[in-house]
């Protein structure tokens, strides 16, 4: 027969019951029996726990994991604190805009969000901000965040990239999990000084951009000195059929111009796509023509040249009967 468990063994299993995430406060570490020395001493050096927080403790001495970390900053936040910035949009399912930090070989950001009575600074990896405008909680898999606009907007203000938060904005919007218009009220009413970036990342978003290769294509077309396109308009063969969205459209002579962003975020399947549709529009009469993103940044003069004569060409010929609608009437 196996030797009976120690009193440790049984203490330490009891623990792993009430604290089944492996992060507890000290205080609630005192409440559930364990001495307030005891719970300090283990966390000192070379002990079995680790202090992560001040007030917050993970009761083993690894790497936390990112769930930890998070648990970690709500329990530091206290009643309401609510998981908001890139972390939470993640969890709310956006998946483009800034990386994750790796864990464990670099901790990340975990950005909350406590109601301005909390007397709560900033520390470690939790970046806290205090609000009188505490929204609801939108619960994801037991972790309480703030509803997706304001978790993007908090997480645009801590930015300094334009392409991360076009990234981020249009990644939301393409998803249809918020609105332009919800997230410029939301950016207007925070109280943290803004730079413009923002503002003018979120007006290309409005105009249809929907990635950073597309901002970057529309910063280069308004140095064409032609008509100004829409932006990811569908397009529509004479019987009604979809023949795809044009990244940027000429309506007035049907030129579709492609950002080939498979280097960027496209999958094969998403890259087939891409093929397809460029066969369709091309079938309907449709000049077609496309560019690599790198070739946008770098070769910006070469691009204009073709992009005009391929206007010219299609100003040419005459126009086929296809239909396309502009994305911001929509």
């Amino acid at each position: 027969m196996g030797s009976a468990r120690t009193p440790t063994a049984r203490r330490s299993q009891r623990l792993r019951v009430v604290f089944p995430d492996g992060v507890a406060t000290a205080r609630r570490l005192v409440a559930a029996g364990i001495p307030e020395r005891t719970v300090y001493n283990r966390c000192r050096d070379g002990g079995p726990w680790r202090r992560l927080l001040p007030g917050v403790v993970l009761l083993s001495n690894g790497e936390p994991s990112l769930d930890q970390l998070v648990r970690a900053a709500l329990l530091f936040g206290g009643p309401l604190t609510l998981l908001t910035g890139v972390e939470a949009c993640r969890r709310h399912g956006l998946r483009r805009g800034p990386a994750r930090s790796p864990v464990p070989r670099g901790r990340p950001t975990i950005s909350i969000l406590v109601p301005d009575s909390r007397q709560l600074r900033s520390t470690g990896f939790v970046e806290v901000s205090r609000t009188g405008r505490m929204p609801p909680p939108h619960v994801r898999d037991g972790v309480p965040l703030a509803p997706i606009v304001r978790a993007c907007a908090d997480a645009v203000r801590g930015l300094e990239s334009a392409a991360e938060m076009t990234e981020l904005m249009s990644d939301a919007v393409q998803r249809g999990l918020c609105t332009v218009a919800a997230l410029a009220g939301e950016l207007a009413e925070g109280s943290r000084r803004l730079t413009a970036t923002p503002a003018e990342v979120l007006r290309d978003v409005a105009d249809g951009v929907r990635s950073t290769a597309e901002r970057d294509a529309k910063r280069l077309w308004a140095r064409s000195g032609l008509p100004e396109p829409w932006w990811n308009a569908p397009v529509h063969a004479p019987d009604g059929r979809l023949l795809g969205k044009a990244d940027c459209w000429l309506d007035d002579v049907a030129m579709a111009w492609e950002i080939e962003s498979s280097e960027w975020h496209l999958s094969p399947a998403d890259h087939d796509y891409t093929v397809d549709r460029a066969a369709r529009f091309t079938s309907a009469g449709v000049v077609y023509l496309a560019s690599k993103p790198k070739k946008i940044l770098r070769s910006g003069p070469e691009v204009l040249e073709v992009l005009r004569a391929a206007y010219a060409h299609a100003a040419s010929r005459p126009r086929p009967a296809v239909h396309a609608v502009d994305p911001r009437l929509r």
